[in-house]
């Protein structure tokens, strides 16, 4: 008897690490899912006019203190690049936030709302890809406690391993799949999308991984 229940601890203990890295696999997946770091860079736009007593590099400045003088003439020194501020932004399937100048926190938007009408349709293809991806895990980790749990003879163990093996390679295929959509509706997005939100530079988050 103690032979045979060696191999039982081994698979146990296989089972349990698989399934361990599949559920660290799915946590990751819902907050990348539910994040807006799919992409992130910079936007150039011009700097505001400083008001009242502000100073500093993110507005332009007047030649004299009462920039507001209707009589005296005025002069701006920003010249070329230096009228213009590059804010930080990062864009997720549903939002895109930038931070604000001069002012503390981001200003959000709906990215579905920002992309062309002519690709939302793709990016909600993506949208029901990542779900269907996240619902597989979801199956594949189930499977795998089952497989945990199951006291029955080996061979039923190992059709429940194959499955949720096979189960968890097509939530992979999906994940892929929906990432080079969304890819492919961001571009679109950065060409044709809104003339207030175009980034200037940009590169993939730490959520589209």
């Amino acid at each position: 008897k103690m032979p045979s229940s060696i191999p039982e601890a081994d698979r146990r203990h296989r089972a349990s690490a698989a399934f361990s890295l599949s559920f660290l696999s799915l946590i990751f997946s819902i907050t990348a899912f539910s994040s807006s770091y799919w992409c992130e860079g910079t936007r150039k736009v011009a700097k505001p006019f400083c008001k009242g007593d502000s100073k500093g590099d993110l507005c332009i400045r007047f030649n004299s203190a009462d920039g507001n003088g209707s009589q005296a003439v005025q002069y701006i020194w920003e010249t070329g690049d230096d009228k213009f501020v590059e804010k930080k932004f990062h864009a997720g399937i549903w939002y895109s936030c930038e931070e604000m100048i001069n002012e503390e926190g981001e200003k959000c938007r709906s990215f579905i709302s920002l992309t062309p009408a002519s690709d939302r349709g793709v990016l909600w293809l993506s949208i029901v890809a990542e779900l269907l991806y996240v619902v597989l895990l979801l199956i594949g980790n189930i499977l795998m406690s089952v497989e945990i749990c199951y006291y029955s003879s080996v061979i039923d163990g190992l059709k429940i391993n194959a499955f949720s093996a096979v189960v968890t390679v097509l939530a992979g295929l999906l994940g892929m799949v929906a990432h080079m959509m969304y890819t492919t509706v961001f571009q679109m997005t950065v060409n044709l999308g809104p003339e207030d939100w175009r980034p200037h530079t940009w590169d993939y988050g730490w959520s589209y991984g």
